[in-house]
């Protein structure tokens, strides 16, 4: 074996390792439901005198087990890398954001400074992001310098509140006198959209210091690629750029060419499959051509380049004396352009460094059509195409901000939203939902329901405030129904929101937390101003429920004792 392998393999194995001391449980398929079952965890985490890690990658952790761990977490103020893709494998979305919260305040808690948060293939969506977003706000998250999101399926939404978080973070920091200098960014495979990647990119813009940024596959196109674009100016020791299966298109090249001049420590940059065409190559390769001393990796594959685009960037690589791999297969060249790049790279010393050219094909449509298409596709196909919980969101306010509306609320009802309406936050939710009453039942009780779902939050503020005001919102809109003699349709009403019955609208489904409402149903269930008729028809789907095995069967066999009484 040469020793160009064994470097290469040193490395590889290097890469595999975790260094620091810790404890590691990758891969053992472990399923960890009860406090009683992560003590098989916290025995390890107990005994370890310097945990440096937690490594969980593989299991799948339950609210209950999460809350365990946190308890061990909080006697280990040295902890710096929190190891935990894959640990949500088969758990419900409702109980995600409460294990993160367990595992976010056992950090807290115990004065931990994170420099590595790996979250990835943990398809929590954008509720997870609430879950994550006290500890991103927290002391813990200062000191953070790796922050992997790695296919979560975060949204547009769950971009937006990313940011958010982060924006507090970085805010909260500098005026600690230390500012957030987070230097790898992974969020490949998470639908940010142009939306998403403009909220990041307003970030990246004030952190500065990242090195590397790997957004890959989220349908991400010019508009959201001028905006990194222009952030990539700010992050000048920028080394790694993957932004492979994006819609980059000619427009966004030209953005992206502007700015890399400011990036001359790229080492390694991903465009496969960005839809740059000839124009966006050309684009690129004149960037390229001068300067970027320090590339080691160039990939530019499959994306509709034809033979003077491929044959441009071949000569802007001629001095790029540490290059290694140049990707370029996937394109139109034909046979005669794939001669051609092959004998110019041969020329310049380089020919070891092309990959293959077996998907090469031959140069058959024209430049001006295919250009056309791809300003066609740029301009139309993103923005209006998200997921129907990313439509929903137009603008994530800040819980921060100093003036906060219930509608903002509303939009996002998150438990940080909740609290950042004041301690008048009751009030406030009370008048705006009297004045949808009358004219929407449905709306009114969609207040209701997004208010309850808060009430078993993590945060004893946050579930208390919950409880009080759904408590009143119940007794305003049962004294209005009966004077209205509408105690069947709020009744209807009631059972559809809650998950008990199909609405007629079959595109509708609850999407807030129902262990939440159920809760609050419990609390409530019993008291003076709820109808008999409406208990009646409570205790009568209890019952089915409960017989039918569905989930939540503890609490509805809760609000049965409670209505009992």
């Amino acid at each position: 074996m040469d020793s160009a392998n064994v470097d290469s393999l040193v490395s590889a194995l290097e890469g595999a390792s975790v260094s620091g001391s810790g404890v590691s449980f990758t891969g053992k398929s472990l399923k960890l439901d009860t406090e009683n079952d992560a003590k098989q965890v916290t025995k390890e985490v107990d005994n370890c005198t310097n945990l440096q890690f937690l490594n969980l990658e593989g299991n799948t952790l339950g609210v209950d087990a999460c809350k365990e761990i946190a308890r061990s977490l909080e006697k280990h103020p040295e902890f710096k890398r929190a190891l935990w893709k894959d640990i949500f494998t088969g758990r419900l979305k409702t109980e995600i954001p409460q294990a993160l919260q367990y595992l976010g305040e056992g950090l807290v808690t115990a004065g931990a400074k994170l420099t590595e948060l790996d979250l990835s293939d943990n398809a929590f969506g954008p509720i997870g992001v609430e879950g994550l977003a006290s500890l991103l706000r927290s002391s813990s998250c200062f000191a953070l310098e790796e922050l992997k999101l790695n296919n979560n399926g975060l949204g547009i939404t769950g971009g937006k509140l990313l940011a958010s978080a982060l924006t507090d973070c970085f805010n909260c920091s500098k005026e600690n006198g230390k500012p957030l200098a987070l230097k790898v960014f992974i969020a490949g495979r998470n639908r940010l959209e142009n939306d998403g990647a403009k909220a990041l990119a307003a970030v990246f813009k004030m952190i500065g210091t990242l090195e590397e940024i790997a957004m890959p596959q989220n349908g991400i196109y010019h508009p959201g690629i001028s905006a990194l674009s222009d952030a990539f100016t700010v992050n000048k020791n920028l080394q790694i750029l993957n932004l492979n299966d994006n819609t980059i298109g000619p427009k966004g090249a030209e953005a992206i060419a502007s700015a890399i001049a400011s990036n001359q420590k790229l080492r390694e940059i991903n465009f496969g499959d960005c839809l740059l065409k000839t124009k966006g190559a050309v684009l690129l390769a004149g960037a390229l051509k001068d300067a970027h001393s320090n590339l080691e990796e160039l990939n530019l594959g499959f994306n509709e380049i034809k033979k003077e685009g491929a044959l441009r960037v071949v000569e802007a690589m001629a001095n790029k004396s540490k290059l290694k791999k140049l990707i370029l297969d996937g394109n139109q060249f034909g046979e005669e352009g794939k001669d051609m790049i092959q004998e110019k790279l041969k020329d310049i010393g380089k020919f070891n460094v092309l990959g293959s050219l077996d998907d090469n094909e031959s140069e058959e449509e024209s430049e001006e059509e295919g250009e056309d298409e791809g300003e066609d596709t740029e301009e139309h196909g993103s923005d209006n195409e998200g997921s129907e919980d990313e439509q929903e969101v137009i603008s994530i306010p800040s819980p921060m901000k100093l003036q906060f509306t219930v509608k903002e609320f509303l939009e996002v009802p998150s438990s940080s939203n909740f609290l950042a309406l004041g301690p008048n936050r009751t009030e406030v939710i009370l008048k705006e939902a009297k004045n949808t009453m009358e004219a929407s039942i449905d709306e009114y009780t969609r207040i209701v329901m997004k208010v309850s779902a808060l009430s078993t939050n993590f945060n004893k503020e946050v579930a208390d405030s919950s409880m009080e005001c759904a408590d009143k919102l119940y007794k305003d809109l049962f004294n209005w129904a009966q004077e209205a003699n509408k105690i069947s349709i709020v009744n209807n009403t009631l059972l559809v929101n809650l998950g008990l019955i199909k609405s007629e609208d079959k595109k509708f489904k609850p999407t807030w937390n129902l262990d939440g409402c159920l809760n609050v149903l419990k609390a409530i269930v019993s008291k003076n101003y709820i109808p008999k008729s409406t208990k009646d028809t409570i205790g009568e789907f209890m019952k089915r429920e409960i017989e039918s095995g569905k989930d939540f069967s503890v609490i509805k066999k809760d609000i049965l004792s409670a209505l009992s009484k």
